[in-house]
This record gives C-alpha cells, sequence and structure tokens, in this order.
C-alpha cells in the first residue's frame, strides 16, 4: 500500500475523485482499515478519525463504500472488486482514451470465487495494459488456511494461463515492489498480475502468520509494546509522503439530460416486441450522447443490443457468458461518471449476478440492466429461461428503478428516462410482438401509472403489464361486448408503484382489483399492488401469476395453462362482482 500511493500511483490527494487520477480498488474489502490509513497519510482523512472506525457516526465504515470520496465501488463481498476494476481500466483506454491506470488488491481467499477468473479472462482478452491486479498471498483465510497457501507458482500459472504478464515478489520488500510495478507500467497488449507472498501481521510478535486473527484488534494490553516494535522498524520517521500528480487527459463530464433524437416512430396497432423497441431506443440514445455504452452476455440478437453494436461498434462491450463481470464491468464503467451503461442480458441470468447487483446498490452506481425474454410467453425455449423472480429479485434492491413497459413508445421512453436517472434501473422486456397502443408524443414518468382503459360504470380494476397488459386488453373487450366494463392500468414502473392511481381506481370499482403478472407470485406485481392498498378499507385484491415452475409450450398456451391469458382474465373478473 505504502508503494502503490507514496510511489507509483498518480492522483490529487486532495482530489479523490478527479477523473484524471490513478484508480485504486480495494478489492479484499476486510482490509480497509490500512487503505484508510494510506488516505490519513496522503492527507485526505484526519488521523484523528481513523479511532472512530466503524462507529455509527463516522463514514470509515467497516468495509469501503463511496460515501467517502476515495472509494468507487464498495467491496468486501469477496470476488467482484477486479470486474469492477476491469470495466474502469476498458473505460480508460476506450472510451476515456485516458493515461490514468487501475490497481486493484486482491485476497488469496478470494481468488476461489469464480468471478475473479471470469475478470482475468475478460481483461486479457481485451489487452488492458492498464490495469494491474496484485495478489496479496497471506496464506491465511477467515478460519483456516486458503487452498493454496504460499503455493506462489500455482498463483503464477493460473494467471499466466489467463494470459496476463505476471511477477512474483516479496510483498514486504519495497525495492521489489517498485521495480514490479514500473515493469507492469512498461508491458503493452497485456494486463499485469503481481503475486505477492507476504505474512498477516509481519513483525509481530506472536501474531504473524498465525491463524485466528482476521478481522480482530490486537489486544489492549499488547498494543503499546507492539507499537514500539513497529515504530522500531521506521528508517524515516519524519519523511513527508506526497504522491506524483496525474496528467490532466480525462475530458470532465457533460452532466446534460440525455434525450432520444427523435420521438418513437411507431403507429398505433404496430406490433414491435419491447425487447426490439429496447434496442432501438438504445441505439437512438447512443447518437444523443457519447457516454452511453452497452453491454451484452452472448445474447445481443435477442436483447437486440446489436442494434446498439451495430450504430456504435466502439462503445459496445461484449461480455461473453460471464453475467456476474458484465455487471461488474457496467458498474466499473459508470464510476464517477465517466458513461452511461445499459448491460442485458435474458432477464433469468441475472440472478447468477444478484450479489453483484445488491453490491452496486451499496456502491450508489447508476447502472442500468435490461432483461428481456421474461416470464412463460418466451414458450418454446422452457423454464429454464424464463424469468419469473426479476420482479422480486429488483424490487427488494433499495436504490432501484424497475420499469415494466408494454409497448414500442413505453420502451423508448423508459430507456430515455434510465439515462437520467440515479441509482439502478432495471427494464424488463418481453419477447413476444405487442401492438403500440401510446401515440408517440405519450409522455410517461417514473411511478407515474397509466389507465388505459376506464369508464363510468366500471366494475373491477385490472392492472397488468407487458404481454399480460394486452391479455387484459383483449379481456376488456370481450367484456364490453357483454356488457361489463372493466378499468385497465398500466403500471409502467412497479417501483415505485403508482399507490395514488389504483386507490382511486379501486374506489371507483368497488374495490375490487384483479392483478395479472407473468411472473411468480412471491414479490411480483400483485404484492407490490397488495403493499400499496395496504391500510386502505373496503380494498380486496386478486393475483392471477405463475403458480408453479412452468414447462416448454407455444406462448399463448402457457398463458392459457397458468391462467394469466385473457380467457382467464374474464373468468376471475366475472367470478369477482358475482361474489
Amino acid at each position: 500500500m505504502s508503494v502503490l500511493f507514496f510511489h507509483t500511483m498518480r492522483y490529487k490527494a486532495d482530489d479523490p475523485r478527479n477523473a484524471c487520477n490513478d484508480r485504486f480498488v480495494m478489492s479484499k474489502g476486510h482490509a480497509a482499515p490500512i487503505l484508510y490509513a494510506a488516505w490519513a497519510e496522503a492527507g485526505f482523512v484526519k488521523e484523528s478519525e481513523l479511532m472512530n472506525l466503524r462507529k455509527l457516526d463516522c463514514e470509515l465504515e467497516g468495509h469501503p463504500t463511496p460515501k467517502l470520496e476515495f472509494v468507487d465501488v464498495a467491496t468486501g463481498s469477496l470476488g467482484q472488486g477486479l470486474g469492477a476494476s476491469c470495466g474502469m481500466a476498458y473505460t480508460g483506454k476506450h472510451f476515456d482514451k485516458a493515461s490514468y491506470r487501475v490497481y486493484c488488491l486482491l485476497g488469496d481467499g478470494e481468488c476461489s470465487e469464480g468471478a475473479v477468473w471470469e475478470a482475468m479472462a475478460f481483461a486479457s482478452y481485451y489487452k488492458l495494459d492498464n490495469l494491474v491486479a496484485i495478489l496479496d498471498v497471506n496464506r491465511l483465510g477467515q478460519s483456516e488456511a486458503a487452498p493454496l497457501q504460499h503455493d506462489t507458482d500455482t498463483y503464477r500459472k493460473r494467471c499466466e494461463a489467463f494470459g496476463w504478464n505476471t511477477y512474483v515478489v516479496d510483498g514486504h520488500d519495497v525495492e521489489e515492489l517498485c521495480k514490479a510495478l514500473w515493469q507492469a507500467q512498461q508491458v503493452k497488449g497485456k494486463p499485469t498480475a503481481i503475486v505477492a507472498k507476504t505474512f498477516k501481521g509481519k513483525g509481530l510478535n506472536g501474531i504473524e502468520d498465525m491463524d485466528n486473527w482476521h478481522g480482530k484488534p490486537i489486544p489492549k494490553d499488547r498494543v503499546d509494546a507492539l507499537l514500539e516494535q513497529l515504530q522500531g522498524q521506521i528508517q524515516s520517521p519524519n519523511k513527508v509522503l506526497s504522491p506524483e500528480l496525474p496528467q490532466e487527459d480525462a475530458e470532465p463530464v457533460d452532466h446534460s439530460a440525455i434525450c432520444l433524437p427523435s420521438p418513437p416512430a411507431y403507429k398505433l396497432g404496430d406490433k414491435v416486441a419491447t425487447r426490439k423497441a429496447y434496442g432501438v431506443a438504445l441505439a437512438k440514445l447512443g447518437e444523443a450522447s457519447q457516454r452511453v455504452v452497452a453491454l451484452d452476455g452472448d445474447t445481443k440478437n435477442s436483447t437486440f443490443s446489436e442494434m446498439f453494436k451495430k450504430a456504435h461498434p466502439n462503445r459496445y462491450i461484449e461480455c461473453f457468458i460471464a453475467e456476474q463481470n458484465m455487471v461488474s464491468v457496467a458498474i466499473g464503467c459508470a464510476t464517477r461518471d465517466r458513461t452511461v451503461a445499459f448491460a442485458s442480458t435474458f432477464a433469468a441470468f441475472f440472478s447468477r449476478a444478484y450479489d453483484q447487483i445488491r453490491m452496486a446498490a451499496i456502491s450508489q452506481s447508476n447502472v442500468n440492466l435490461a432483461g428481456s425474454h421474461c416470464g412463460v410467453s418466451i414458450g418454446e425455449d422452457g423454464p429454464s429461461q424464463m424469468a419469473l423472480e426479476d420482479l422480486a429479485m429488483f424490487r427488494a434492491i433499495p436504490t432501484c428503478t424497475v420499469f415494466y413497459p408494454s409497448d414500442g413508445v413505453s420502451t423508448e421512453r423508459a430507456v430515455e428516462l434510465c439515462a437520467n436517472t440515479k441509482g439502478i434501473c432495471f427494464i424488463r422486456t418481453s419477447r413476444p410482438e405487442t401492438a403500440v397502443i401510446y401515440p408517440p408524443d405519450e409522455k410517461f414518468k417514473i411511478g407515474h401509472a397509466k389507465v388505459v382503459r376506464q369508464s363510468d360504470s366500471d366494475r373491477v380494476t385490472v392492472i397488468g403489464a407487458g404481454v399480460t397488459l394486452h391479455e387484459t386488453l383483449a379481456a376488456a373487450d370481450q367484456l364490453a361486448s357483454e356488457g361489463v366494463n372493466i378499468r385497465v392500468i398500466d403500471p409502467f414502473t412497479i417501483k415505485p408503484l403508482d399507490g395514488a392511481t389504483i386507490v382511486s381506481s379501486a374506489r371507483a370499482t368497488g374495490g375490487r382489483i384483479i392483478t395479472v403478472e407473468d411472473h411468480y407470485k412471491e414479490g411480483g406485481l400483485g404484492e407490490a399492488v397488495l403493499a400499496a392498498v395496504a391500510g386502505e378499507p373496503g380494498i380486496v385484491v386478486q393475483s392471477l401469476s405463475v403458480s408453479r415452475v412452468p414447462q416448454s409450450g407455444k406462448p399463448q398456451e402457457l398463458l392459457d395453462l397458468f391462467g394469466i391469458s385473457a380467457k382467464s382474465i374474464v373468468t376471475a373478473v366475472k367470478g369477482t362482482f358475482a361474489n
């Protein structure tokens, strides 16, 4: 840490988030105290504040978070720092075209995480020679030794096998570290890994290389003696340390709003899948701002992010089938507002990146995620491809806005809103083509639902989204032909949900609500509506949803089978007011 912060890295100590600074990611987030100590030595953190570590009113938390200006991404859920570092390095090399470098410190224990090796493969494939990963091989995990212990040769072979320029050093030897980090700067076309053999508690009698010291403070009765022992090893106690300043070659960010350069081109009644409308909108948004970038996990011909790639090939990142790393890379790309990042894959596959998404919220990330192929309406591909848990997943993320557009126009506006919304945004898109129901000039706002069908004699309020909104409209037509009117609501955003519109509509329809969703009951639209009307007397909610693990079949067959088609809605409506 001393070599990195006061010899190798170039940064402005009084301006940690300066765009030109070298980046540092403490992937082994439990080592936060040494990060805070480094910034205290640099003069940004008051030394006295270190004594408030982990206290309620102190921002020096147990693991680093971006509440601190010198932290770009939260770490501590191990294995994720390198992926985010890849996003920062890719952005520096290909988008900013700047000279800043990215350094990531990993623990040897977290190298058991598969996400580390997804990131290693990514960095090598894209020749991120501005990225350095330092593996702190101190042998010890939390509860016992790490699997390779001090076998630095095997670490070297693994890093080299993944295409990294690799050095093995004594992690306590300042000259060796200086040399390796200098050599890393000379290497072109490869990222560099520095495998540093270290001993936990080096130089501390009775602690060095001993088990069971993870996350534990030194006992008070031993502090003075150990401090005296350490201070006796300092050769130049009064030497002033100051980092080298960076090159001023990263452009300032343009924070102006990003707007679609033209309104949606669809006409009422046109048939378009919302997943395709996502691709159209993303490509258009790329025209409006150079900051917009897109990532995908080898599903671009299904999510339609390929339309962005075709229009803006230099701002598209193919992440291949490594969804955890894709999300981490997107988070890294979005740090310091350098880019407005959109990452897409099948919505079901975001479940394997849920921890990365959870950490993105702690990281205060503004990343945008688009999940296609939701629900049983995808049809024949079967349940492994059907997202039926995604609304529950994303609703549970504190900083997340959840969009569920139902036609081409609302999808384009959802993409536009995502680009200008703080926090994580998730867009749920569907595979089937559905009719355009909104004119191109329709206005959409987060948290504002659309009442798409209403009369003075509505008997029930029915809320559908995506495919089920169109099933609800078909049901409304059939019921109207039988003399029964229903009110139909398109929520547009599931979180925040427009509770006021839902409650007022329910009041106008005898307190009766039916929700219809291509999602499991748990955590979906129905439960969101139930939460919105909780405490409102006289309102009853009936939920139509997917009730079990589904199967392959034709989309309409599956909608019928699981009771979320127009036919089932008609039956439910009749049963509701009949009772």
